[in-house]
């Protein structure tokens, strides 16, 4: 089990370091033709995402040799891994500056999170118990259970897939366009930082204007 979560762990980070490279393609739900089925008012174009200084990107043409429903899981793939990246990358920070909780991770086994907190994150994973490891392997299963439970499934509704109507509070289109696009600019930032910090970690003055964070 020690081995399955270390594998684990160096797949997520290489996954992603793989969806960043695709994180600039705005993900539409359109196939061959020039308006999407889930909206015959919409278009790739009207998708968000597209912002300066990029602009519409998609070099190899994705939005047109794949289905609605296949850019719309690319979409809810970048939207998942940019959250991801977000906390990780503050995480990351707010455990570089030595911040962390109080007390015991695992009284038992005598872990504190001082202890972790003046760790590399590899190997304050490599120190977290096994059970605590497990914990976390089986939250996010549960997480990505309950997404694909959600009715309707994110590739059949649409780019304003909100299943806690967060959306809800922007008044305007264009106040909900901005939000958008503003997480959507902040997670591949953040996919960006999550592979600079990877590759200094594993790659030692791979990157050195980060190279002493570590």
């Amino acid at each position: 089990l020690r081995c399955l979560l270390r594998t684990m762990y160096k797949v997520v980070l290489l996954a992603l370091s793989l969806v960043g490279a695709t994180a600039f393609a705005p993900l539409p739900s359109a196939r061959r033709s020039a308006a999407p089925a889930i909206s015959m008012a919409k278009t790739v174009l009207d998708m968000p995402g597209i912002q300066a200084p990029i602009g519409y990107f998609d070099p190899v043409g994705y939005s047109t040799k794949v289905s609605d429903e296949g850019m719309l899981w690319f979409r809810a793939a970048e939207l998942k891994h940019s959250r991801v990246a977000m906390l990780a990358f503050t995480g990351w920070c707010i455990n570089g500056a030595g911040i962390h909780f109080p007390g015991y991770l695992s009284k038992a086994e005598g872990v504190t999170f001082e202890s972790l907190s003046k760790m590399a994150p590899k190997d304050a994973w490599e120190a977290m118990p096994t059970s605590g490891k497990a914990q976390i392997v089986f939250s996010i299963f549960i997480a990505e259970v309950v997404t694909e439970m959600i009715k309707p499934h994110y590739t059949l509704a649409g780019d304003d897939f909100d299943p806690i109507d967060g959306l809800k509070r922007y008044k305007t289109e264009e106040a909900k366009l901005k939000a958008q696009n503003t997480e959507l600019a902040n997670g591949r930032l953040a996919m960006i930082g999550m592979m600079g910090f990877s590759a200094a970690l594993y790659y030692p003055g791979s990157v050195p204007a980060i190279g002493t964070f570590f």
